[in-house]
Formats: C-alpha cells, sequence, structure tokens
C-alpha cells in the first residue's frame, strides 16, 4: 500500500532568503483566504523568484486568482506564458498549468489524471533561474476584481532594491500595457537611473488577450533570449 508523504518546496524572498512552503499552502482555500482582506484589498502571497546569477527580471501586475490558488505565476489554465516562454529557449514543460488535467497513457488508452501541482511549480522555478531569469509582480497589494487588470485600484507597488542591490538585472520586461504603466507611475523613478535599467512592454498572454497568437507572443518574447 502506497503511503503519502508530505513535502516542502524551497524559494527565495526579496531578501534572497531560503523560503519552505509546505504543500498545504498550496491549497486553493489557503492561498485565496490569505491574499485577500475584508476589503476586498489583495496582497501578493508569492514570493519572488531570483537568485545572484539573474540577469532579466519579468514582471506581471497581480497574481490571478487561479495563480494565487495554485502559488505561482502564469497559472490559470489559459495563460499562454509558459507555453511561449518555453518555445523561446526550445524546451518543454511536462506539467500543464494547474487547473488542466494531464493525459497520461495507460496499457494504451488515455487517462486523464489531475496535474501534479508541486512538480508543475519545481519545473517552472528550475526553468527561470536555469535561464537567469527573475520573476515577480510590481505591485505588493490593490483592489481588484477578479483577474481584470482595468479595476485595480490603490495599489502599492513592491519593493525591488534588495533584487536589483543582489544581482546584475539591467533588463525588465513587463507582461502587458498595464504592467508597464504601473512600473512607469511607481517604481520606475526609484530604480531606473539608479541600477541602469532598461524596461520593455511585451504583449500579454493572458486569455483575454485573444488578438495575439501564440505564434505572434513567441516572436516578441524572443527578445528575452536574445540579452
Amino acid at each position: 500500500m502506497m503511503t503519502k508523504t508530505s513535502s516542502k518546496q524551497k524559494t527565495r524572498s526579496a531578501t534572497n532568503e531560503i523560503i519552505s512552503i509546505d504543500d498545504n499552502l498550496l491549497s486553493p482555500v489557503t492561498q485565496v483566504t490569505n491574499s485577500i482582506s475584508s476589503d476586498s484589498t489583495v496582497t501578493h502571497p508569492i514570493p519572488p523568484i531570483w537568485n545572484s546569477e539573474s540577469r532579466i527580471l519579468i514582471l506581471g501586475t497581480m497574481p490571478s486568482p487561479k495563480s494565487r490558488q495554485a502559488g505561482f505565476y502564469y497559472m490559470h489554465p489559459q495563460n499562454r506564458f509558459w507555453n511561449v516562454i518555453a518555445e523561446v529557449f526550445e524546451e518543454e514543460l511536462v506539467f500543464t498549468n494547474n487547473t488542466l488535467k494531464i493525459a497520461t497513457k495507460i496499457n494504451s488508452q488515455n487517462i486523464t489524471t489531475p496535474p501534479d501541482i508541486l512538480s508543475a511549480i519545481s519545473a517552472r522555478r528550475d526553468f527561470l533561474l536555469r535561464h537567469n531569469l527573475a520573476m515577480w509582480d510590481v505591485l505588493a497589494s490593490c483592489q481588484i476584481e477578479g483577474a481584470a487588470d482595468s479595476s485595480i485600484k490603490n495599489a502599492v507597488p513592491n519593493d525591488f532594491t534588495q533584487i536589483f542591490e543582489n544581482t546584475n538585472i539591467h533588463h525588465v520586461f513587463c507582461t502587458g500595457k498595464t504592467a508597464y504603466a504601473l512600473w512607469k507611475k511607481y517604481c520606475a523613478a526609484l530604480y531606473e537611473d539608479r541600477f541602469k535599467l532598461t524596461v520593455h512592454c511585451l504583449p500579454s498572454t493572458s486569455p483575454a488577450n485573444a488578438q495575439w497568437s501564440k505564434d505572434r507572443l513567441v516572436e516578441e518574447y524572443k527578445v528575452i533570449a536574445r540579452i
């Protein structure tokens, strides 16, 4: 009989400390409850991904409800970010986003099984660090309706000082116009000259940006691999 063992994952905070994340913290109830206050203000629940070898920072606005449930970035089942960035670096991520099903062949039959969320997160984190990519979001908290960036109010930015002081990052890529606008409003004056940053605006990989096909997104995102 198989027994289930608990496991913990490790990631780094903005101060580059190792943080252990227990499996239980990745449950939908825990993530949503801990990140939404009584006044509907969403507090960013996911630590940044980076290390001293990071050379590029990828920024969104605020994790969507699906990403907060999964405990990682760009995990809405229809968000194309991970498929796009994997193709840019000519790799393939085995695990799909958190609410998709994985088709497994057993005795030549396609059997649908729940995805391994912890393995999916680990693969994505390893991918980022292997390619010297850091990842976070512009905002530490805000009021937002669902995943609609257009509804953001009372925005509070993250503090990026520790990341920039402890890496050689000089290129920042914002994954959408809202992230770019929020960066320019709240962060540009604090960091761009001080850390000699070049900040780029890439098209959103959200399913809401349906006018951009995956192929077009891949072509735009290839700029990351050229740096």
